[in-house]
């Protein structure tokens, strides 16, 4: 019976270009979506691009562009990832400043507004510009903000709408009891939880638009417009259609009773989306998140990657060179799902020639051309079970390990499964050396065994997988799957 199930995204900010930490994201998210597709539910898959904010506006204004012409520049090359990194063909995009989005946030204001959740005061703050949040002094570092050291922080004294956060913490503190998984690691889960328990204090969702006109304006206020939060989390539920389709939104966010989104999200997101957003659902009357995965960030040679350090990774050049699942790979298998990991192009290109060009490559090569000589086997197209009780056990193995890791969201695990079975696979052809004699049921285990491991590639590399599925049926050698680099 077939499963909706709702898998999105943070919506990536566009103030700069695509980075590899946002690849990063996305085809981890992916990978989960054409998992649950694979085994034939019902996925809506979403991402998108944040576009408003002091950020974006002031940095329209120092380019000399109109704010809407920068965000379209800038939305385009987030939405090219699609082609770039092999994402879902329904895969959904969402920009804030769709019309569409734009109501939905006004409605969500409303009905928290009318929760009696939403107030106007007088406040002066401690405001971090890199992570569009206020910082209490407890959270600073020599009194700075542990994320954007190099920025210094502004103190704003302004009358702004407020959101009553405060008011949440006991019915947080609740929700996390019931829901024991609901936050993916559970060190992270802990983080939060303490977060929570300390006590909340109400943020600030508006600004001024006379300072900064580029947002959502405030229902029944126009000089004032929707901070970030209040705006961007909403494309949560805006790209459901919400409010007017119902029947969508119920189908895909799910009910209170049985929700069904799963967010992925990075380190730096963990309070907005498992707090924050959880208690502004509340607030508007709408079913909170199922799960949020939320994963570490990379660095490069040990250092976090900035411009001002020239160690940026670029997605698309990655790309350019070595292509779409070589990057995927990567990122599933050579990439912690939830704790920080370290790229550089060094540890890139030897994995590659390891275990894709010389490993998952060679076997491929070796098992359909040991195949295509066989005419028995070119007859043979239906998929067919390893006799080998050794290879069987190898497969039901990988199997039941591979479905529990992506039970877990622990995407390298499940990729590990696979290499196993290639590994396996390696180890069958020494032992049995077909080549030196017709050994049809030895061939046939191996081309069973392909058969395998190509179905396990489908949500990690669908490329690759489509390749040696086409392979197997035309009884064909490939060209060289990853050559080397």
């Amino acid at each position: 019976m077939s499963t909706a199930r709702y898998i999105t995204t943070t919506l990536p900010y566009v103030n700069a270009d695509p980075h590899i930490g946002f690849a990063l994201e996305i085809v981890h998210a992916d990978i989960v979506a054409r998992y649950h597709t694979l085994a034939g539910d019902d996925v809506f898959f979403n991402t998108g691009t944040d576009e408003h904010g002091q950020k974006i506006f002031e940095k329209a204004r120092a380019a000399g562009k109109d704010p809407q012409a920068y965000v379209d520049e800038y939305a385009e090359k987030f939405r090219r990832l699609k082609g770039a990194l092999g994402l879902s063909a329904d895969l959904h995009f969402i920009r804030t400043t769709e019309p569409r989005h734009r109501a939905a946030a006004q409605e969500f204001w409303r009905r928290c507004e009318a929760r009696g959740d939403i107030y106007k005061k007088l406040y002066r703050l401690k405001y971090c510009v890199g992570c569009e949040l206020e910082k209490t002094d407890s959270e600073l570092k020599d009194g700075r903000c542990p994320l954007h050291p190099a920025q210094d922080l502004e103190t704003r004294e302004e009358e702004n709408y407020f959101f009553r956060f405060s008011k949440y913490r006991q019915p947080l503190v609740d929700f996390y009891e019931r829901c024991p998984d609901f936050v993916v690691p559970d060190f992270r889960f802990n983080e939060i939880k303490r977060f929570v328990e300390r006590g909340l204090e109400d943020f600030s969702i508006s600004r001024l638009a006379a300072k900064m006109p580029w947002g959502v304006a405030v229902p029944g206020n126009e000089k004032q417009v929707l901070y970030v939060w209040f705006d961007a989390l909403v494309n949560y539920v805006s790209t459901l259609g919400w409010p007017e389709e119902h029947e969508r939104f119920e189908k895909y966010w799910g009910t209170s009773e049985a929700p069904t989104a799963v967010q992925f999200a990075g380190k730096d997101n963990l309070r907005q989306q498992s707090a924050m957003w959880q208690a502004m659902l509340v607030s508007a009357g709408l079913p909170s998140s199922r799960q949020i995965v939320i994963h570490g960030f990379i660095t490069s040679g040990g250092q976090k990657m900035s411009k001002s350090l020239g160690n940026v990774i670029d997605p698309y050049t990655i790309v350019a060179e070595y292509g779409t699942d070589a990057l995927r790979y990567h990122l599933a298998r050579h990439v912690h799902p939830f704790e920080d990991s370290d790229f550089t192009m060094e540890k890139f290109k030897e994995a590659y020639n390891a275990n894709l060009a010389n490993g998952l490559g060679n076997f491929v090569s070796r098992v359909t051309a040991l195949v295509a000589r066989n005419e028995k086997l070119k007859m043979k197209n239906e998929k067919v079970q390893c006799k080998s009780k050794k290879l069987l056990n190898a497969v039901e193995q990988a199997q039941r390990a591979y479905h529990a890791a992506f039970g877990a969201y622990h995407i390298q695990n499940a990729a590990d499964e696979v290499w196993k079975l290639i590994q396996a696979g390696d180890e069958h052809v020494q032992a049995t050396r077909p080549w030196e004699s017709e050994k049809p049921d030895v061939l046939e285990d191996l081309r069973a065994l392909l058969g395998e491991i190509a179905t396990l590639l489908v949500p990690i590399l669908p490329e690759t997988a489509e390749k040696i599925v086409s392979a197997l049926k035309t009884c064909t050698i490939p060209a060289p799957l990853f050559p080397r680099k």
